[in-house]
């Protein structure tokens, strides 16, 4: 087995491809090569190991009986391999691989990068948009963002910002809001992925259990602050994710006071390795960025 390994990569490929996709030809589209190269690949594997790996049903190639471990190990391997290589690619000097959250990424770290780019021209970044915790061990993720109390298992964190809460809302709703008890009678956007936010904030204003306006629910929070910024609402902002919005007048805040919520901004590394010269350079400009 061993051989075949070294020496019949093609044909395991051939292999693998014609029985997950249950075609010759649909794995000869997938190779770039002709049919029979797939089919002749296919048939020299099979004279290595003695034994037939696919019969032919009404639908299309059907794995034997020995034929069927074969190829969920062959599936497997080459997933293993691809992820290797993926993570090598990633891993490169030149690029900067960096996981934050969709809304972060989308309303604060995308509109700024050109500024990065203009700094460090040599390295290309590349943006994980994912909420999903980083196990820096296992994937080509060289830095994270995050929002939490940390600290987290397995990674370093290292503090950016507090994060803290307050309303926001376009001039002209603003206009109708002169004390706390008017968010009773104006639309109130809520955040579905974050129901405490309104009643956080409240809390800490010393109104908490104040009934608000009724208004859109959104299960997005790039899509609380769109609606905000088209007056359908107030919605409760924190400062990175409505920066750009207070700065150009889009949005406004009628009660500007944040309400700490007790979680912060984090740079995330891995525990396991120094922090390399493109993480340090991004986490300079990132920390000269977040204070401006």
């Amino acid at each position: 087995m061993d051989i075949l390994l070294r020496h019949q990569l093609n044909a395991l490929r051939a292999v693998e491809a014609a029985g997950r996709l249950g075609s010759m030809a649909k794995a000869a589209e997938e190779l770039g090569v002709t049919v029979g190269a797939v089919s002749q690949q296919v048939h020299k594997a099979e004279r290595r190991l003695r034994q037939p790996l696919f019969v032919r049903g009404p639908k299309g190639l059907v794995p034997t009986a020995f034929g069927a471990p074969l190829l969920a190990g062959l599936s497997r391997g080459f997933g293993e391999i691809a992820r290797a290589l993926s993570a090598a690619e990633g891993r490169a000097e030149h690029v900067l691989t960096v996981s934050v959250a969709p809304v972060f990424a989308a309303k604060w770290l995308v509109p700024r990068l050109a500024r990065f780019r203009d700094l460090r021209p040599d390295l290309q970044v590349r943006i994980d948009a994912s909420v999903e915790l980083v196990d820096f061990a296992a994937s080509d993720v060289d830095v994270g963002v995050r929002i939490g109390t940390g600290p987290w298992p397995h990674v370093r964190a290292a503090h950016l910002l507090d994060h803290g809460l307050f309303p926001a809302c376009s001039p002209a709703l603003a206009a109708r809001i002169g004390g706390l008890d008017d968010l009773a009678r104006v639309p109130i956007i809520r955040d579905h992925n974050s129901p405490a936010g309104w009643p956080t904030w409240l809390a800490g204003h010393g109104r908490a259990g104040m009934t608000l306006g009724p208004g859109p629910i959104f299960s997005d929070a790039s899509l609380c602050l769109d609606a905000a910024v088209a007056g359908q609402g107030v919605m409760m902002a924190w400062r990175v994710l409505a920066q750009d919005a207070l700065r150009d007048g889009r949005l406004v805040s009628p009660f500007p006071r944040p309400v700490p919520t007790g979680r912060s901004y984090w740079l995330v590394t891995s525990d396991r390795e120094r922090a390399s010269a493109k993480v340090k350079a991004f986490e300079s400009w990132i920390r000269a960025e977040l204070k401006e």
